[in-house]
């Protein structure tokens, strides 16, 4: 009997370890069946708007080239006189009537001088035989060319005076100098190809836009637009003129957009103007659906397995909250109205439609 108790105290322990064994091995192993399954994917709510035409303003923008409203051309009507004195380089402000160019006149007044005098002797002349034809001194043919050659002489004197006031070439117009081709010491030429200035009347500078066929219709004089010069500046302006033709190839026309006078307006420069009177249908979301960054502009749309895909798109103009979409998800499609959520591809969101 006594032998027994050590080998129940074996068994015991026996037991113990095998208890112990199955429940770490049963601990161990992986549940099996459709317990084993992972979670689903909570669908966590997001407002979405739909993608739909919106009626933007100042959806109409064209670019071209600053040119002069009116230039006018400064030359000389005097040929063979040598310039004596240039008064203003390009980009001066002048006024109508002021001197730009002084003519060396000095042979042109020997010239007048000598002129005179003949033309005084030829009316002393003249008036010595007022009265000869009573007498019959001389015939009424002397006495007829005497008086022609006094009146012929005076003619001639007329001429160079007139030749003189032309020696000072003056501004036609009042405005700014956009070109300046002549020096002192030059010739000058009568009726040369090349003006000795070029100015822009009274400093007016337009924007010479290039408009689709299709847009100009919708455009009228008067019309406001705004114009974005290279720096960034903008300038408020008006339609003033719209070519009535349409070049055959380019199915382009030119609308004159006019604008203050400023001193960064140059002729030959760029700019793009906004017609903000005008409106076109075009794609467009909040601006609040639109994301920014390092990649550019992207849009996150909800498919149709309520799952978020990141879009790129190219955006236009802005109107109202909106933003127009140039390229990006076809109009009817649901994107998020907060693109700054914290979604990423392929994450699953329980829409909330709100209108557009």
């Amino acid at each position: 009997m006594r032998l027994e108790k050590p080998a129940a105290r074996v068994w015991c322990v026996v037991l113990t370890i095998a208890v112990l064994t199955t429940a770490v091995t049963a601990c161990g192993k992986r549940p099996q069946g459709p317990r084993a399954a992972a979670a689903p994917q909570q669908a966590r709510a997001a407002v979405v708007v739909q993608v739909q035409p919106k009626a933007m303003q100042g959806g109409l923008t064209a670019s071209g080239l600053l040119v002069s409203r009116e230039e006018a051309a400064v030359g000389s009507d005097l040929a063979g006189y040598r310039i004596d004195k240039v008064y203003f380089e390009q980009g001066a402000w002048v006024r109508q009537g002021q001197p730009l160019i002084q003519l060396d006149d000095s042979l042109l007044r020997a010239q007048i001088a000598q002129q005179a005098a003949t033309t005084e002797q030829a009316q002393n002349e003249a008036k010595r035989v007022s009265g000869a034809d009573i007498q019959g001194v001389l015939s009424a043919e002397q006495i007829d060319t005497r008086r022609l050659t006094a009146k012929a002489q005076e003619a001639a004197l007329d001429q160079l005076k007139t030749r003189e006031a032309h020696m000072t070439i003056r501004a036609p117009v009042s405005g700014v100098i956009l070109e300046r081709n002549v020096r002192p010491g030059d010739i000058s030429s009568a009726g040369g190809a090349t003006p000795m200035f070029r100015m822009v009347r009274d400093g007016l500078v337009e924007l010479n836009a290039e408009v689709a066929e299709d847009d100009m219709a919708r455009l009228h004089i008067g019309d406001a637009a705004a114009v974005t010069l290279p720096d960034g500046a903008v300038v408020q302006g008006r339609v003033r003129l719209i070519d009535p033709q349409v070049d055959s190839q380019t199915k382009l026309g030119h609308v004159r957009v006019a604008m203050p006078v400023r001193a960064d307006l140059r002729p030959g420069g760029f700019g793009r103007a906004t017609f903000t009177g005008v409106s076109t249908a075009a794609s467009a979301v909040p601006e609040t659906a639109v994301r920014y960054d390092a990649d550019g502009a992207s849009v996150a749309v909800v498919d149709s397995d309520n799952k978020v895909r990141i879009q790129s798109v190219k955006t236009g103009s802005r109107s109202g909250g909106y933003v127009e979409l140039l390229q990006g998800p076809p109009a009817g499609s649901w994107v998020l109205l907060r693109a700054a959520s914290f979604v990423l591809p392929g994450d699953l969101v329980k829409p909330i439609r709100t209108p557009g």
